[in-house]
């Protein structure tokens, strides 16, 4: 609740103070935390966001991702090749290509996340 004077709202002190000092989250150790904002940078592009839910979907070569997504293969490449370093993506070389898949459901859960979160608001 906030108490409004003559320079504004000011809010209720009650409200600022935490419940108890446990209730407070552990907080990771710094390189954690970095590795996550890799992680999440690493995310930062449509096409990765994209390829992203396309191997959500099932594994893929790189001209099945270039299909589905109408990018030049190039850029196909080297998006993958910043996942596979970020360790979003695997791949496995069968034949003459590689067939990528991603390394987890969790990471996929982050993308599928923050696309319904967007589209919440339009």
């Amino acid at each position: 609740m906030a108490t409004v004077t003559g320079s504004g709202a000011q809010p209720d002190l009650a409200e600022c103070a935490p419940a108890a000092a446990s209730a407070a989250p552990a907080h990771p150790p710094a390189s954690v935390l970095t590795d996550a904002g890799d992680l999440l940078r690493a995310l930062a592009a449509p096409v990765r966001i994209a390829i992203v839910l396309q191997l959500r979907a099932a594994d893929r070569c790189v001209h099945e991702l270039v299909d589905a997504l109408d990018v030049a293969q190039p850029l196909i490449s080297q998006h993958l090749r910043v996942l596979k370093t970020a360790g979003v993506v695997q791949g496995e070389r069968r034949g003459r290509e590689v067939v990528y898949r991603l390394a987890d459901d969790h990471l996929a859960h982050i993308v599928v996340d923050a696309v319904a979160h967007v589209q919440e608001g339009k």
